[in-house]
This record gives C-alpha cells, sequence and structure tokens, in this order.
C-alpha cells in the first residue's frame, strides 16, 4: 500500500512532521537541560542563564509541536486514536503499548512544564525532584517514537535520527556523570 499524497491526508503528514519536530527538540531540550545544570560549561562567551533560556524556550517550542502532533493526529481518521488515549496511557487500540508510552511520556512533560512555570513558587528540593523525571519522559517518547512513528518504525530516515538522538543524549548524561561540576574561574574586571 502506498503512502497516501499530502493532498490526499494532510493531517497525516501533519502528525508526522510534528510528531518527528518534537521529538527532535524534546531530545534538544533534554540535552540543553543538562547542559545548563554543568558550570564548568559556562564561559564568558556563553553563560549559563542562555543555556538556561535556550533550554526553557526550546521545552516551550517542543509542547506546542506536541500539541499539535496529538490533536492533529487525533483528528485524523487514519487510524482511530481518541482524545482519552491522547491523556490517560493505555487507553488506545491502536499499538496500544507504544502509544501508551507517547501518552504517559506527555503527560510527564505537562508535569515537567507545568512545575517549571511554578518553580518560584515551589521548594527548590521537589522541583529538582520532579524535574528528573526527564529522565524517564525522554526514553518513553524515543520507544514511542521508534515503535509508533511510519518514519522509524519501518526503516525509513526516523530511525536515523533515533539513532542519532539516542547517541546525543548518551553523550550528554555521559559528561553530567563523569565532568567535575566546578564553576571556571571568574576573572576580575577591574584592575
Amino acid at each position: 500500500m502506498a503512502a497516501p499524497t499530502l493532498d490526499q491526508a494532510p493531517l497525516w503528514y501533519l502528525s508526522r512532521s510534528s510528531g518527528l519536530v518534537s521529538f527532535v527538540l524534546i531530545t534538544l531540550t533534554l540535552c540543553l537541560g543538562i547542559a545548563s545544570t554543568q558550570r564548568a560549561l559556562a564561559s564568558p562567551r556563553w553563560p549559563r542563564f542562555a543555556t538556561q533560556g535556550l533550554h526553557r524556550n526550546v521545552s516551550l517550542l517542543a509542547l506546542a509541536l506536541l500539541v499539535v502532533h496529538i490533536v492533529s493526529t487525533v483528528s485524523d481518521s487514519y487510524v482511530s486514536i481518541s482524545w482519552w488515549a491522547a491523556v490517560v496511557p493505555g487507553v488506545s487500540h491502536y499499538r496500544g503499548l507504544w502509544v501508551a508510552l507517547g501518552t504517559l511520556a506527555f503527560d510527564l512533560v505537562l508535569v515537567l512544564i507545568g512545575t517549571s512555570l511554578v518553580r518560584l513558587r515551589m521548594n527548590a528540593t521537589a522541583w529538582r525532584w520532579i524535574h528528573y523525571t526527564a529522565y524517564a519522559a525522554w526514553p518513553l517518547a524515543w520507544l514511542h517514537f521508534l515503535k509508533t512513528g511510519t518514519d522509524a518504525a519501518h526503516g525509513r530516515f526516523g530511525l536515523w535520527i533515533a539513532i542519532l538522538s539516542a547517541a546525543l543524549v548518551g553523550a550528554a548524561v555521559s559528561a553530567r556523570t563523569t565532568l567535575r561540576d566546578d564553576p571556571a574561574p571568574v576573572r576580575s574586571v577591574v584592575r
């Protein structure tokens, strides 16, 4: 069976493209989040607050595209996925486990972004522990992308994106666990 053309199935293409781009942005968000915790990576040319700001903005863009992905997937008649399946894991009849993993990742992303928006009103330790769930959300999104997305599940270019993303996240986590987090010495501007 040949894939439909864009004029035959625009929602299917919108769902695919927004899912792919939001996955790439979620990967970038995780890597930027890891980088923003490392004081040793900051420099006068790229201060830590710039990484944190980029992390925040990329995560909001990823959320917007994720919402587009969900709305276009649920609205499309190509597969039958209900609105409940978008927020409640395990209720989808289409690729049940893999859609459930995507739903769970989406729920965790909502919690991460929601608590980040009220971070200043939260206990810092509680916020940090909640934010550690990003390390669980990303692999769930990765598995969802790999097994549900047509571009990755059928050995297309999405598979290479999944492999590259896993390598990037692996490198970021490795750097987070192996680099010393000593801040660079601050040079005085006064002589």
